[in-house]
């Protein structure tokens, strides 16, 4: 009897993320639920849902059901099926390497628990037409959201969007048994956002070599002070570096005397 215990979102999520791990039809599965989860609230207080899905055995004919064998042809029967069976063995030992759609399906609940999350953030905060796509590229899961409220979603300069892409990739992870990179954008804010930084990296070194003195900017996300760094990586005049701890890291210009 094969068993398989799934997380999800919802119960049908985990339901979903069971059936394409067994590769079997509902109809061909008792479903127990073990815990229906529960909602929370942006991401806090949730419970994912858990069910067991088991496979039905078929049902074996008993002893009085099988066929009587004379035992005079026993022999003979023995020597025109032999061939045919070991050459039967042959062709269906290749199914045994089917765990290998695993990984696939802890993908796809991955993403399906994620998407089922995002949406549900979405609603508290009271938008009611979210769309979400995603695009997965080996460990790299990137989600486009849409909609007409996305300034509530993106947040001032996207501190609202950084808080929902980290509650998603632990979201992500904890349903997945291959470590996921979330990435999650809406209307291209985020290639918006690195245009500003650059503009902001040359305005902030020019300001520091002009006067004289180091130039502090404010906190932000370890990938935004990347792009900082990257857009200044070939001044000779200046050097960057950060100070502090997250979430109140910064990063420093300081003028090459």
């Amino acid at each position: 009897m094969t068993s398989l215990t799934r997380r999800g979102a919802t119960v049908e999520l985990a339901i979903s993320a069971a059936l394409q791990a067994l590769n079997v039809s509902r109809d061909e599965v008792e479903i127990e639920v073990i815990d229906e989860g529960k909602k929370g609230f942006l991401g806090f207080g949730a419970k994912e849902a858990v069910v067991t899905v088991t496979v039905n055995e078929v049902n074996e004919p008993s002893v009085s059901e099988l066929p009587i064998i004379d035992e005079s042809q026993l022999k003979q029967e023995e020597v025109d099926v032999a061939e045919p069976d070991s050459t039967k063995v042959l062709e269906e030992e290749p199914l045994e390497e089917e765990p290998n759609l695993e990984p696939i399906a802890d993908d796809q609940s991955a993403v399906e628990t994620t998407e089922a999350y995002l949406q549900s953030v979405a609603k508290e905060m009271k938008i009611d037409d979210l769309q979400v796509a995603h695009e997965v590229n080996g460990k790299y899961v990137t989600f486009q959201l849409d909609s007409k409220k996305a300034a509530m979603l993106i947040g001032k300069r996207g501190q609202t969007l950084n808080a929902l892409q980290q509650l998603a990739q632990l979201v992500a992870n904890k349903s997945s048994d291959q470590f996921k990179v979330v990435r999650i954008d809406i209307g291209n804010y985020r290639e918006r956002r690195e245009q500003s930084l650059q503009q902001l990296a040359e305005r902030m070194a020019d300001k520091a070599v002009r006067n004289g003195r180091k130039v502090q900017l404010e906190p932000m996300p370890s990938h935004e002070r990347k792009v900082i760094h990257h857009a200044l990586s070939n001044r000779l005049d200046i050097e960057t570096y950060s100070e502090g701890a997250d979430p109140h890291r910064y990063l420093v210009i300081e003028p090459i005397k």
